[in-house]
């Protein structure tokens, strides 16, 4: 317990006849006006002391009031920062939730789109035709052959099981579905594979006529065959070669027939070369 809750709490005064003698005899340095009566030394000395030592404990108590009030005051100011800071916090808070909120609605949104882009088809893009020298020295793009269009079948159309109660009757009808469903797949188109050939075709010399040449090649025909352009490619020496394109049906016509029939003019020609093969 401090001296000044001490204080506060104490309800004797041991000490009043000290404290009374300290008063009168300090009334009297003030005014100045009578003498104090003769006292001894001894006790003279002890009463001095016994003042000096009230008059220090006044002081002390004193001082520790000031001390409280002090430390009061600073204990306000300080409470106050803290409840600032709090509200300051708070603040912050409150807007953080609402950033988290914002958040939220943008990720659902964001959810939702992916959803129906999922649900949404694919658009595929055609890729563009590979291009490959033609025979006048400029470049063009492979032709594709168009695919050949499937059709889709009627097969919900057709029933293959019938409802009828007579059994021999169904199966009848079902046999009947059954054979009108094979002749119709069988008469559907399948997709023809295609390839685009460049051959290079040498002659004898430089005196061999070069559209005569090129004549006796196209003259060679076959089902499955498409002579394209053509153009002369110099060799050395004033030779020059026959460089011409053609597109064929790989299940009709291949490059070894080709050879073989161009050959076949061998006052013009002395070989057959295939320069390029591509797959159409």
């Amino acid at each position: 317990m401090s001296s000044v809750d001490f204080l506060a709490q104490e309800k004797i005064w041991f000490d009043k006849p000290r404290y009374d003698e300290a008063e009168r005899r300090f009334y009297e340095r003030t005014d100045g006006s009578s003498q104090p009566a003769e006292v001894p030394a001894a006790i003279r000395s002890t009463e001095d002391v016994g003042s000096n030592t009230i008059l220090q404990d006044i002081a002390r108590a004193r001082e520790n009031i000031q001390k409280s009030l002090a430390g009061s005051v600073s204990g306000a100011a300080d409470q106050g920062e803290i409840v600032c800071r709090i509200k300051g916090l708070e603040l912050e808070n409150q807007s953080l939730h609402q950033v988290v909120d914002d958040l939220r609605a943008a990720l659902s949104k964001l959810e939702c789109r992916v959803a129906v882009l999922e649900k949404s088809p694919a658009v595929v893009t055609p890729a563009a035709a590979p291009s490959v020298p033609c025979t006048n020295g400029t470049t063009v793009q492979q032709q594709k052959s168009a695919p050949v269009k499937v059709e889709e079948d009627d097969d919900d159309d057709i029933d293959l099981f019938g409802s009828d109660d007579d059994d021999e009757e169904a199966e009848k009808l079902k046999e009947e579905r059954l054979k009108a469903y094979a002749e119709k797949k069988s008469k559907k188109p399948g997709i023809i594979a295609k390839s685009s050939i460049l051959l290079d075709v040498k002659p004898w010399d430089d005196e061999t006529d070069m559209g005569k040449l090129e004549e006796c090649v196209r003259s060679v025909q076959a089902e499955g065959l498409l002579w394209g352009t053509s153009k002369l490619v110099a060799v050395g020496y004033g030779i020059k070669k026959l460089q011409i394109a053609c597109v064929v049906e790989d299940d009709k016509v291949g490059t070894d027939l080709l050879e073989e029939e161009i050959t076949k003019f061998e006052d013009y020609i002395q070989s057959v070369d295939v320069a390029a093969f591509n797959k159409i």
